[in-house]
């Protein structure tokens, strides 16, 4: 059974870090990109970050951009996400989400595995 398995999030206050991580088990993700979503409540669910496979291309939405920081290491099959200058906005649920494919952009529908999800709550 494939599983993707967030961990990090919490409370922070504005301007705080936060590092999330993402352990995917059951099956390797060495050829397979891997992204970073978020979802607020009331909100539909918004692309952050993507990563291909080698680690070797990303791309950043522009509302987290100089800010977020994704990486992974694929020999513990795990994809990180590390936060910085945390803002209010910020606030949201953290979906951690595996392609079929070895590049992977910014929509929903790009990606094939889920995580449950952690959350992240910004205090102002």
């Amino acid at each position: 059974q494939v599983q993707l398995v967030e961990s990090g999030g919490g409370l922070v206050q504005a301007g705080g870090s936060l590092r999330l991580s993402c352990a995917a088990s059951g099956r390797t993700f060495r050829r397979n990109a891997m992204g970073w979503f978020r979802q607020a409540p009331g909100k539909e669910r918004e692309f952050i970050t993507t990563v291909n496979w080698s680690g070797g291309s990303t791309r950043y939405a522009d509302s987290v951009k100089g800010r977020f920081t994704i990486s992974r290491d694929n020999s513990k099959n795990t994809v990180y996400l590390q936060m910085n200058s945390l803002k209010p906005e910020d606030t949201a649920v953290y979906y951690c989400a595996a392609s079929y494919s070895v590049v992977a952009g910014i929509r929903v529908d790009e990606y094939d595995y889920w995580g449950q999800g952690t959350q992240v709550t910004v205090s102002s």
